[in-house]
């Protein structure tokens, strides 16, 4: 069988062949599935960085592990690239670029212009030709309440009247003028009735006034609001002068259509602003994006998703993939786009917009990435939408509850454990030189922080410098004495145990654990580096949990408790010592007086800020002391200072 290093050495040499154009590159497993698909400005540099381990992404290694063949398109430029990359990952779907989490169908609003009397109608599907979309919605709701909004204010047909389907039919079969003349001796349908369709079934409107109708209907949809105010305002005080107030009446009601629309959009920017603001929000499994839809200074629509990426892919990329996928999509393509930060190929993927605006204006699409005033704003309130979109899709799919459950599964797979670690301890060491050194332990039941069970330790081991080995033997031997295993207080016997510092910190616990005869806890130590597992009974080299996981997710979440838990009493001690030492030099300032004064400032921190005026002004120590702390304090912060 085929090893690593031979197959990246074969790779190597397929490799000298490939040009150095732009293009696409797709990188394909044992099975000839493409796993990943990306663009180059030169397809043979970019696609060596993968096998030279070059490129620093945390999914490189899993990716490489996995390549067994690939393929290559050379294109004309880097425009070309990028549409072909869309395409093919909408045709592969491979596993290693992100995508949406929810891979479903998103409402749209179509207007069938194909007809000769074109329809508004919702639905979900976006490839029929002769029909223009509008969107994507993500909340269904808003897309019908939209066609409703629409209709009250430009009278239109919709596609599920059974009158326009009867009349769409026989148009495809007969003379359309000697169909129009015949309808116009009929009734008009419910819709025309009540003024939301223009009367097409009782030949009320020629196709003429219909298409100038569906021009207006096109203009509203992409959030052109304003025009139809003013024009509709004329129109009643025309009305009215005539003295015709039934028309007048009937237009008011449209103005008060688009008005309570306007009052459901909220006005986030005093300039005429058209653009899309993106907020990204990211975990390490999964990440949500919210997109704020704002036309003439108005949020018209917002948009949520999530992306089955997290922390294991770059922003550059998941922004990448997002951008590709959303505009792929929607037909309302803005003039702007706000986001945090620009992303990597903001001239490639602007110019493809550009051409998707098509505007006879000759409008361009810009990126922008502020770092200040109400833009920055608003792509800071996109980001929060972002972390709500995923908090609402965690208690939507009860997604923390798998993952948990995987996350558990995994490593019981990985650890090779009897059974998931339903109990989790994690200890780790802070420490300066060997000043304060402790060790904190803390405890997740069920995948969960369980910090009822939560414990430190002041390190007894006298120690002239940092040495993690011996203080993690003295924890281990604490905390896993026969005495503290069956003292309630501390829990039941956990199912594993993780030591943050990796192999050293693992050969010390296996050390102590030999003295003390215990061979039932599982044990393994977490690499900080690379997230790498050390466990006893592998020598080949560590556990390596695939990037972007539920497993290596939970570990690191671990780890990190343990982490801030140790920093937090470590900082506390020092603190404390540090306070101490400094009054201990103080004539005159026994214990009670120390107490005293402390209590009067309210903190160390406020103590050695303080004047003379107001050390001697508090009345707790005589005027010679408060002189002397007031010296020493000053020593003190010249030496912290420095």
């Amino acid at each position: 069988m085929e090893g690593l290093q031979e197959k990246l050495d074969r790779i190597k040499r397929q490799l000298a062949d490939v040009p150095a154009l732009p293009g696409v590159y797709l990188w394909k497993d044992a099975d000839g599935q493409v796993i990943y698909v990306g663009k180059a400005k030169q397809l043979r540099a970019r696609m060596r960085q993968y096998v030279n381990f070059q490129d620093e992404r945390a999914k490189i290694p899993l990716l490489v592990d996995a390549i067994e063949s690939f393929e290559y398109i050379v294109v004309e430029n880097e425009h070309e690239s990028l549409v072909l990359e869309k395409n093919l990952i909408n045709q592969h779907a491979p596993f290693f670029n992100a995508d949406f989490k929810d891979d479903k169908s998103y409402p749209f609003v179509a207007l069938t212009t194909g007809d000769v009397f074109p329809a508004i109608k919702y639905t979900r599907e976006k490839h029929r030709a002769g029909t223009r979309y509008f969107g994507p919605y993500t909340d269904s709701r808003s897309a019908r309440m939209m066609i409703d909004a629409v209709r009250r204010v430009v009278p239109i047909c919709s596609a599920s009247c059974a009158e326009w389907r009867r009349l769409n039919r026989k148009m495809g079969k007969g003379d359309c003028d000697a169909l129009l003349s015949e309808n116009g001796n009929l009734r008009p349908c419910f819709d025309a009735h009540v003024g939301l369709g223009p009367g097409v079934c009782c030949a009320q409107v020629t196709p003429e006034q219909y298409r100038e109708n569906v021009g207006r209907v096109a203009r509203f949809l992409e959030g052109h609001r304003d025009e139809f105010l003013s024009e509709l305002e004329g129109e009643m005080l025309d009305a009215a002068a005539d003295l015709d107030f039934e028309r007048a009446g009937r237009v008011k009601e449209r103005i008060q259509a688009i008005n309570a629309l306007s009052d459901k959009q909220h006005a986030v920017s005093s300039r005429n602003l058209n653009a899309d603001v993106i907020g990204l929000f990211r975990e390490e499994t999964i990440a949500g994006v919210h997109v704020f839809v704002v036309r003439e200074g108005r949020i018209m629509n917002s948009n949520e998703f999530v992306l089955n990426r997290g922390s294991d892919v770059p922003d550059d990329d998941l922004l990448h993939a997002f951008l590709l996928r959303y505009y792929d999509t929607t037909t309302s393509i803005p003039h702007e786009i706000i986001l945090r930060t620009l992303p990597e190929d903001e001239f490639v993927m602007a110019q493809w917009l550009t051409g998707k605006l098509a505007s006879s204006h000759g409008a361009k699409v810009r990126f922008t990435a502020p770092q200040k005033g109400e833009k920055r704003e608003l792509v800071e309130l996109a980001e929060k939408n972002a972390q709500h979109t995923l908090l609402r899709y965690k208690v939507r799919t009860n997604y923390e509850d798998k993952r948990i459950n995987d996350a558990l599964l995994q490593l019981e797979s990985a650890l090779a454990l009897d059974a998931p670690p339903r109990r989790i301890e994690c200890f780790d060491i802070s420490t300066i030189h060997g000043s304060y050194t402790v060790a904190s332990m803390v405890v997740f039941t069920n995948g969960r922080p369980d910090k009822n069970q939560y414990r430190r330790f002041k390190i007894k081991t006298p120690l002239d410098e940092a040495n993690d080995f011996l203080s993690m033997q003295e924890v281990m031997a604490r905390r896993y004495s026969d005495e503290r295993m069956a003292d309630e207080r501390f829990g039941s016997k956990p199912d594993l145990i993780i030591l943050d510092g990796g192999k050293p910190q693992l050969s010390a616990a296996i050390e102590m654990f030999a003295e003390m005869g215990r061979d039932d806890i599982a044990l393994c130590g977490l690499a900080k580096r690379d997230e790498e597992l050390f466990v006893p009974w592998q020598e080949s080299g560590p556990v390596v949990l695939p990037g972007g996981s539920a497993s290596l997710y939970l570990v690191k979440q671990v780890r990190d408790e343990a982490h801030r838990f140790a920093i937090t009493f470590h900082r506390e001690l020092r603190g404390k010592g540090m306070t101490a030492s400094v009054l201990d030099d103080v004539a005159g300032l026994g214990p009670v007086r120390k107490k005293a004064l402390l209590k009067a400032f309210g903190s160390f921190k406020n103590l050695k800020a303080a004047t003379l005026e107001e050390l001697i002004a508090c009345r707790v120590v005589p005027e010679e002391v408060a002189r002397e702390v007031f010296l020493v304090l000053q020593q003190y912060n010249d030496r912290t200072n420095s």
